[in-house]
This record gives structure tokens, C-alpha cells and sequence, in this order.
């Protein structure tokens, strides 16, 4: 197999051994045994992306304390939360690990702000794609080059958007298996776990903030609003992505998500 991308028979056999993997029975919802499943059935290279949201803590947790093959890194726009740098050197210091990060270009940083402005991406939504394809899109195709696995922390209950994901498909546009540990567990199943293991997490959450990107695009939520409420609030009527995640058809589907319903809750 071509080390630089996912053989598409090879990935269909992952999936169908990975399918087979978490049907079983006491296996369905362990998100330990999963994570090492993965490493244990995909070959060559896995790359987990964080952003230390709580889905991500709690899958580089499952990462680390089982000593996993799986490179955990993050995409370091220039523009997070101080509280989110707090929490990444938390979590180093937690599992003795450097999460080691990618960032943008800075030829493309100095001329994307001199053509928007520091804040240019409020402007328009092409503005906001252009500034996260920059910040986020590019970097990633450098964490991703020449791997054969990502693994990313999104829940299929996130979203309209993100509801049709499954725990492992093949991705034509990165050419790669990706794999989604936590695709049919809610947000109080990951909540539960992180204080299971107390595993370190965003002091944000606490003050309302359900998904956590960068600061000026990122609000807390009210009560009743969707969990991804707070991303570019502005674009009200906008599909909430920043383009890392690509719309649910551009993926071949793999397990059919299971059912398990819970209350949002914050920590």
C-alpha cells in the first residue's frame, strides 16, 4: 500500500473489521477499547487533531493513558482563547506528552490581515472561509501529509451537519481513513467520562461555552440554543464549519450511528 494515502480496498476492510469491532456486545460505547482498536486493526500512521474541546480531552486521554501509536496534534491558529493555551500545557504537564502543533503560514497570515483587516473575517462569510482555510485548512494538510488514519473527536448530535457521520469511512478529499471515536455519544456521555477519569478540561465550559475556537469567533451560548451556537453567531442562516470538516456526503459511510439520547449539560 502507498504509505501517502489509504488503499480504498485496504480501507474497506478496516471499516468492516472496525464495524465488526465495536457491534460487539460491551463494546459498543468504550471509548478506551475503541481508540486502541483502531491502532490495533488500521496500519501506518494516525494522527488525532485536538482542539482541546472536551470530545478531544477525552479521546487523548484514552490515547495516552494506554501509551497508543496515535501522533496527537493541534492546529494553532494565532487567535485562541488564552484559557485554551492554559489548558494545552495543563494537559502536557497531566500526561508527561508534547502535543506538538501546526500553524498557518506567515506569508499568508501578514497578506490575508492586510487584505481584511484584523478582524476582516466579520465581514462576509467568503471572508470568514478565506481567514479558516488559512488558519485551519492548510495547516491540517501538513498534519495529515503522508498519514494513512485521521482521527478526530466530532459527535454525530453536534449538528444537522455533522448528524450523518460514522465511526470510520473512507475520506476521498484527504485520501485517508477517518476515524470518529465518539460519533454516537452525546454530550453527557463525554461529560461523564472526563470526570470519570478527571481528565483536565476548558474553563470556558464552566461560563457557558459549549464548542471553543478561536476567541473572536466564539461566544457563549443561552439556554436552549444549539450546542454550536456560539461559532460565528453572526452568520445566523451559515452552516457552522470552518471547512476541517467536510460536509457528511463527501465521506463513504462505515457503521450506522447507534441510538443513545441525554440532556446537554455543561461541567
Amino acid at each position: 500500500m502507498n504509505t501517502l494515502m489509504l488503499d480504498l480496498r485496504h480501507g474497506a476492510r478496516v471499516i468492516f473489521e472496525l464495524d465488526q469491532a465495536i457491534s460487539d456486545a460491551g463494546f459498543d460505547l468504550d471509548l478506551m477499547r475503541r481508540v486502541a482498536t483502531v491502532r490495533k486493526v488500521v496500519r501506518g500512521r494516525v494522527v488525532f487533531t485536538t482542539s482541546f474541546g472536551l470530545e478531544d480531552q477525552a479521546i487523548a486521554h484514552a490515547i495516552f493513558v494506554q501509551a497508543l501509536e496515535i501522533e496527537v496534534v493541534t492546529l494553532d491558529t494565532g487567535r485562541l482563547f488564552p484559557q485554551t493555551y492554559e489548558l494545552w500545557a495543563e494537559t502536557e504537564r497531566r500526561y508527561g506528552q508534547r502535543i506538538p502543533a501546526f500553524y498557518p503560514d506567515r506569508a499568508s497570515v501578514e497578506s490575508l490581515v492586510a487584505r481584511q483587516g484584523i478582524d476582516g473575517f466579520c465581514t462576509s462569510v467568503e471572508a470568514r472561509r478565506a481567514c479558516c482555510a488559512m488558519r485551519k485548512v492548510e495547516p491540517l494538510q501538513r498534519a495529515l501529509a503522508g498519514a494513512t488514519t485521521w482521527m478526530a473527536g466530532l459527535r454525530a448530535d453536534q449538528s444537522d451537519e455533522r448528524a450523518g457521520i460514522s465511526f470510520a469511512a473512507v475520506d476521498p478529499h484527504h485520501r485517508l481513513l477517518r476515524v470518529n471515536p465518539l460519533f454516537d455519544w452525546t454530550r453527557e456521555r463525554v461529560l461523564s467520562f472526563i470526570r470519570a477519569h478527571g481528565v483536565p478540561y476548558n474553563s470556558l465550559h464552566d461560563r457557558g461555552f459549549a464548542s471553543i475556537g478561536c476567541a473572536p469567533c466564539t461566544r457563549a451560548i443561552a439556554f436552549g440554543e444549539a450546542e454550536r451556537a456560539g461559532r460565528w453567531w453572526w452568520e445566523q442562516e451559515q452552516k457552522k464549519e470552518c471547512g476541517l470538516h467536510r460536509p457528511r456526503d463527501s465521506h463513504t459511510p462505515a457503521p450506522t450511528r447507534s441510538e443513545n439520547s441525554s440532556e446537554e449539560v455543561t461541567p
